[in-house]
């Protein structure tokens, strides 16, 4: 397999246009052209490092807060869907869990493991690796869907001395590690993927 590199091209990342490895700017778009991202790794593993910093306060601190004439609750995460699921509302238990538990801990492994794969210049399943990676920036989006759920009941349930519900501080802290964690995504440049395989002639060769 010959990559664009190898071949002496390089890949607007902007519009996806072709042109030489000497090319400055894209004609199409304008765009300053690069091989490789700069710093790419260092920048996953920082972004990384802080969505997971945040992402363990958020399950350890209360997501929602009500009060009533006569008690108050907080909620965690976990907490808040065992007490969904407890209601009869097991449909919606099931996907606050994975919107905020499966799914975050998902993209921490998914991310290790492309960064280390690159690191460690691994030349198995780079096609796998390159779906996986569309994977993730497509579903980095949805893990939102708690802290959207606090914000919605914050807005509407506000009934004065009846009833109240305002966001915990795990809100912030979870908002912060899904912002991260996509930062981390973005940084990952899935080029690097491609970098350490053989070539078609170098296969030839040998």
């Amino acid at each position: 397999m010959t990559t664009a590199r190898q071949a002496g091209l390089v890949t607007c990342r902007t519009c996806a246009r072709v042109w030489p490895m000497q090319t400055e700017s894209c004609g199409r778009c304008g765009m300053p052209l690069t091989s490789r991202e700069p710093m790419s790794l260092q920048r996953v593993w920082a972004w990384w490092l802080a969505g997971l910093v945040c992402y363990i306060p958020a399950n350890l601190y209360p997501m929602l807060v009500t009060e009533t004439l006569t008690s108050r609750s907080d909620d965690t995460i976990i907490g808040g869907a065992i007490e969904i699921a407890r209601h009869g509302d097991l449909g919606i238990a099931l996907i606050v869990l994975i919107a905020s538990v499966f799914i975050p801990v998902i993209k921490f492994i998914a991310i290790g493991y492309l960064a280390l794969s690159v690191r460690m210049r691994s030349q198995k399943t780079p096609v796998a690796r390159m779906h996986l990676f569309e994977v993730i920036e497509f579903i980095g989006r949805w893990s939102m869907i708690d802290v959207f759920v606090v914000a919605i009941l914050s807005a509407l349930v506000q009934l004065s001395v009846v009833a109240s519900i305002q966001p915990g501080p795990a809100a912030l802290a979870f908002a912060l590690s899904v912002i991260f964690t996509m930062f981390s995504a973005k940084s990952f440049d899935p080029r690097l993927i491609w970098d350490y395989l053989p070539s078609r002639a170098g296969q030839g060769a040998s």
